[in-house]
């Protein structure tokens, strides 16, 4: 299994984590692990989102003093 791929947007508020995740997932092949950090609150909410309109999947949400991580895997 390859590593996941790191988005990092820590410090940027919505709609800033959903799009960097975005631009990263495109021409992604179905399948793919992508690890999000964010700061913004809202990421909880969009990305679960971003993720059934995407037909992808979240895999897993951890906070950890303040750092959101959401793992995705592309659809």
């Amino acid at each position: 299994m390859t590593e996941p791929r790191l988005v990092d947007s820590r410090g940027h508020v919505c709609p800033t984590p959903s799009l960097r995740l975005m631009k990263a997932m495109a021409g992604a092949p179905a399948g793919t692990v992508f690890v999000l950090l964010a700061t913004d609150p809202m990421a909880r909410i969009d990305v679960p989102y971003l993720m059934t309109q995407k037909n992808g999947r979240l895999l897993d949400i951890q906070e950890t003093e303040g750092v959101i991580r959401l793992t995705v895997q592309t659809g």
